[in-house]
């Protein structure tokens, strides 16, 4: 399926800790100088940093560095780390004497899963986790599974592992788009029918939602009925009270040249990948959100206008492809873990 850094100069670097009372960690992808990026939002509950500097309508195009993070919005502070980092190696939008870094972050919620509620990340792990990606040779493998921001990461209600998953696609005229998602979710992975979805690393269990494609349609009525209970996973145990917050976290990465305006088109076309995977998704209890960065390597057609709507209506259908296949990758990727507050199961297994 491949990785986000089979777009030329785009590194990822993880940072975790799963001791003494710690499940959470960071994941920093850090893209090549001049990169252009933007973000879009549609979750009802998200923990984000300077996302609003990557409105089209801002001063800066540039994105130095992004941070995804465990420790919802205290875990916000590894933001300053990866800053931090990409000031004292020069990267940053140049002011007078010196550069300010422009490095967005959003969390996930992990908050006491590993048994102690004030371990989160901090502006150190941050650092580190940017260290790591600055590390990686060009074109590395990128760890998936219970590692970084995706060590904490739980999905339906808290029944399984989430994790870390990344996937890419390459276009017949040289344009790469690669993914890579925190999958911490309300809900279950499914297919666009409604059945659970086998990855392509490995099966996950027959449960068995309704399939909306056979459902009996009502005379007059204009298509299938669905309980709601069925949408979403049941909790645990009997009577106890569902986590309330959740977050899929992806940053989608090309190697295509778009503006700013462009890349915040992408990223809202990138979240039908979250809803293509996760069921449900974009709830009040999720966070969920989409970073795009397009690193300017390779030029789209833009010969006319019906050139630049085709190759952008392309790029973008292939973004939200490779952001299905991420999730689903983080999910088959998990490993079951047990801490002082409970065993998470991994779903594959289950």
């Amino acid at each position: 399926m491949g990785t986000i850094t089979d777009v030329a100069g785009i590194r990822v670097g993880h940072v975790q800790n799963d001791g003494d009372g710690w499940l959470t960690g960071v994941t920093v992808v850090l893209p090549p100088p001049g990169t252009v990026g933007s973000v879009d939002v549609q979750g009802g509950g998200p923990a984000t940093h300077e996302t609003d500097a990557l409105d089209p309508t801002t001063l800066v195009s540039g994105v130095d560095a992004v941070v995804l993070t465990g420790g919802s919005a205290y875990g916000l502070t590894s933001a300053a780390g990866a800053q931090r980092w990409c000031e004292e190696n020069g990267r940053g939008f140049a002011v007078p004497g010196g550069v300010v870094p422009i490095v967005p972050a959003a969390a996930i919620f992990d908050l006491g899963r590993g048994g102690d509620f004030s371990a989160r990340p901090t502006p150190d792990m941050g650092y580190a986790a940017t260290a790591a990606a600055a590390g990686q040779k060009e074109g590395h493998d990128v760890e998936r599974g219970n590692v970084g921001a995706g060590t904490g990461a739980l999905i339906g209600r808290g029944q399984y592992k989430g994790g870390v998953g990344t996937a890419s696609v390459t276009l017949n005229n040289g344009v790469v788009v690669g993914a890579i998602a925190v999958v911490n979710a309300l809900g279950l992975p499914v297919s666009p029918s409604g059945n659970h979805e086998p990855s392509a690393r490995s099966v996950v269990p027959p449960h068995e939602p309704p399939n909306l494609a056979s459902s009996a349609r009502e005379p007059g009525s204009r298509g299938p009925t669905l309980d709601a209970r069925f949408r979403v996973p049941d909790s645990p145990q009997a009577g106890a009270a569902a986590p309330p917050f959740n977050t899929t976290l992806v940053v989608v990465a090309t190697n295509a040249v778009l503006d700013v305006a462009e890349c915040k088109r992408t990223a809202a076309a990138a979240h039908a990948g979250i809803a293509r995977a996760l069921n449900p998704s974009h709830t009040l209890a999720d966070g969920d959100t989409v970073f795009c960065l397009a690193t300017g390597a390779v030029a789209l057609d833009r010969s006319d206008e019906a050139a630049r709507q085709l190759s952008l209506m392309t790029l973008q259908s292939a973004a939200a492809d490779v952001v299905r296949l991420a999730i689903l990758d983080g999910v088959a990727s998990a490993e079951t873990i047990t801490t002082p507050v409970g065993e998470y199961g991994a779903y594959r297994s289950a």
